[in-house]
């Protein structure tokens, strides 16, 4: 039977290696090797060669549609609602043509459905890409830096992972965290290299869950750990996303860490995270790799936007 003293020394060390842990994770925010001045992250590795290159991949024309149709009954995170209100606004008929119109008004937040996370919206105790602090960049009238009005249209190579064959379940069961083994395994099998200037996408199965269980939808969530987003940050993509609301496992591989993952991609290597991408039909034909094309609203100032980006093949 172990000695007090022995239970007290195993307890300090493992006290000792969480809080090491946890440390590794709440490290400095780096500066960005782009310069003081970066606001796009990863999206520098965009050029005009790496389109040229991307395009390559169109074969057939076959345009595919990845964001989603949104509503007031689409399930968001927590606090957000979405809702369109739709005026006539000037009733009268004008001219002899007898001319009318309407007009939307959107009401909710911008981060229900199909969206993208830009490096405002992630941050390691309030600092976020390229050391930039909330305080110096917050206003309610939108971010004064890294705000994604910065960013480019994102056109580059797109890759989809398919995780559900790979697991061979419907709906990769939630917590199921990925890991670099598990993305070169199913790399392999597709025949995907993953490469510098990438977009690269999960298909975990978790949007056949909206509309049908909005609370299991909601409440968690299959995808990659920490060790895979290190891999994916420095192979250089530019982005990375899947389809559900969390990108990365939820629960988390450690619990005592709140979204590791997306923070880690935006801190750290200043990767766009886009959540809710709709992959199934460039599954079903086999299009692992594509053209991908994504532009997106300019909202001075937001963090995060509804997008609906587009793959080629």
């Amino acid at each position: 039977m172990k000695s007090l003293k022995q239970k007290l020394r195993n307890g300090i060390v493992a006290i000792a290696l969480t809080i090491g842990f946890i440390n590794v994770y709440a490290q400095k925010v780096p500066m960005s090797p782009y310069g003081p001045d970066d606001e796009i992250g990863a999206l520098n590795l965009i050029t005009q060669e790496s389109v040229l290159n991307a395009m390559k991949l169109v074969k057939n024309g076959k345009v595919y549609r990845l964001g989603m149709v949104v509503n007031e009954k689409t399930p968001a995170f927590r606090h957000r609602y979405f809702h369109i209100e739709t005026l006539q606004p000037e009733t009268k008929a004008e001219g002899s043509n007898k001319f009318t119109y309407v007009d939307d008004q959107l009401i909710g937040w911008t981060g229900v459905g199909s969206q993208i996370n830009g490096l405002s919206h992630y941050g390691r105790d309030n600092v976020h890409y390229n050391g930039h602090k909330v305080e110096d960049f917050l206003s309610v009238r939108g971010v004064k830096k890294l705000g994604l009005e910065k960013l480019p249209p994102i056109v580059a190579r797109g890759v989809v992972l398919d995780m559900r064959s790979y697991y061979n379940q419907d709906i990769v069961k939630e917590g199921t965290v990925f890991s670099v083994k598990d993305i070169e395994n199913v790399a392999k099998k597709q025949g995907t290299e993953i490469r510098k200037g990438d977009v690269v996408l999960f298909y975990t199965g978790w949007t056949k869950l909206m509309g049908v269980d909005n609370e299991r939808y909601l409440a968690g969530g299959a995808g990659i750990g920490t060790e895979a987003a290190r891999y994916l940050g420095e192979k250089g993509v530019v982005a990375v996303g899947a389809d559900n609301w969390s990108f990365e496992a939820v629960p988390h591989e450690n619990a005592n860490l709140s979204f590791p993952v997306n923070q880690m991609m935006a801190t750290e290597f200043g990767v766009q995270v886009l959540e809710n991408i709709l992959v199934d039909e460039l599954v079903a034909d086999k299009a692992f790799e594509f053209l991908f094309i994504l532009g997106h609203p300019l909202y001075e100032g937001s963090t995060q936007v509804q997008i609906n980006p587009v793959g080629i093949r």
